[in-house]
């Protein structure tokens, strides 16, 4: 289990364990050393820069998020984590093409400090990448036990109170849930056996939980969305939450599509298609990792337009994701989407979007938000999936796994009820 020095106060210092020190993993880590230099802003981190009102009828009740919920300052995080390539984080951040060289150079000696750890991997999983850095071992399960050890080794020799773990990793092949994922003893013997239905992503997970660390699954891969895992959380009493950030196309969609219904504007379709240059595009160039994020992306506006409550509007919508490697475009990935509406006397109209944006420039503060939100949730002793969380995801988890909020400003509301909750 976690550490217990300042566990309810906040105090002490908390490790950011990241599977995956790639573009965004490295970006979050390289853009937490600057902006404690002073030397840039924690922007798109509503725990640093955002506000909530204690009373929402009372605009003198405003406070400001880090300081009311008490969360770990910037000065007392401590990062590590694996990769499949060899590469310190320094040299990763380089290669990965996000941020300035001069900024980089700015911050070598400590990146470099930060060597990725060997990971977890399989080739059947993610089939258009490899790397030397891997673990070896007999089965999934044999292969969680050395993450458990990385775990223990990390606590002990930085001397943390406490640990998240957030998945920066790659998008999985898509994996149906089955019964080696309903119980924790199925999918233990199912470890053991070295079932192709567990992923690297469910080793880091189950490892995580296991040794009482909280778990955010930053990807569109089936981890802690299945009833073992949650499990597992509520026995170990350790809060998860995800899954895959909400960051570019789908951040769009989820602000413009609830205006439409507000003003019972028509769809009758949205087609949406990307060019994205860095390791996430050439990933998901494989179908089967593709299937994976297409579920993910797809998602969305069923919820939040609820066609079986007005058919007449949202009743027959062709929704259509693509996804293009392009490697000119690097990690400055671009979303275009041609929406068709429909207003009065059901006449047709158009809206068009580009959204030329910065992969993980987006993701980044989102992985800091939720390592210092689910380390506050395990200080106030919460545990399992975190519905209040589905802020920062395309496909959030629920408490029962059922049909989750994807409007963005609902989601924020049940962020600061949340908020509320803690603070009072």
């Amino acid at each position: 289990m976690t550490g217990n020095r300042g566990a309810r106060s906040g105090k002490g210092s908390l490790g950011i364990l990241i599977p995956g020190l790639g573009a965004v993993g490295t970006t979050v880590i390289a853009g937490v050393m600057a902006i404690r230099r002073g030397l840039g802003l924690p922007i798109g981190s509503v725990t640093q820069l955002g506000r909530f009102r204690q009373d929402p009828n009372d605009e003198q009740s405003e406070r400001i998020v880090k300081d009311a919920l008490n969360l770990v300052p910037l000065d007392r995080l401590h990062f590590a984590g694996w990769d499949i390539f060899e590469g310190s984080c320094y040299e990763s951040a380089v290669e990965s093409r996000v941020l300035e060289k001069e900024l980089l150079q700015t911050l070598h000696g400590e990146l470099s400090a930060i060597r990725p750890m060997p990971a977890v991997f399989s080739r059947d999983h993610v089939k258009r990448l490899d790397g030397p850095n891997l673990k070896r071992g007999r089965s999934w399960f044999d292969l969680a036990e050395q993450v458990k050890s990385d775990i223990q080794q990390i606590r002990k020799e930085q001397a943390l109170d406490r640990l998240v773990m957030v998945w920066c990793g790659s998008t999985e092949t898509f994996i149906t849930p089955n019964q080696q994922h309903e119980s924790l003893a199925a999918f233990e013997r199912a470890m053991s056996a070295n079932d192709p239905g567990i992923s690297p992503s469910m080793v880091y997970a189950y490892a995580a939980l296991s040794s009482g660390v909280p778990f955010a699954n930053g990807a569109p891969n089936l981890t802690v969305d299945i009833p073992a895992m949650v499990e597992l959380a509520n026995e170990y009493q350790v809060p998860v939450c995800g899954k895959d950030f909400k960051t570019g196309q789908t951040l769009m969609k989820t602000i413009i599509a609830p205006g439409l219904k507000a003003r019972m504007i028509g769809l009758s379709g949205w087609f949406s298609t990307n060019i994205l240059g860095n390791r996430d595009g050439a990933v998901l160039a494989d179908p089967g990792s593709f299937k994976t994020k297409e579920i993910s992306k797809l998602s969305v506006l069923d919820s939040i337009l609820d066609p079986k409550r007005y058919p007449e509007l949202y009743g027959d919508i062709t929704h259509t994701v693509r996804i293009n490697y392009y490697p000119p475009r690097g990690d400055n990935k671009e979303g275009w989407d041609n929406i068709d509406i429909n207003g009065w006397l059901g006449y047709p109209m158009q809206i068009k979007v580009d959204f030329l944006c910065r992969d993980s420039i987006l993701a980044a503060p989102l992985v800091l938000d939720l390592a210092l939100l689910l380390d506050l949730a395990q200080r106030k002793g919460l545990r399992g999936p975190q519905d209040w969380l589905s802020f920062y995801f395309k496909s959030p988890m629920t408490a029962a796994l059922g049909q989750p909020e994807h409007d963005l400003f609902r989601q924020q509301q049940l962020l600061h009820d949340q908020f509320r909750r803690f603070a009072s």
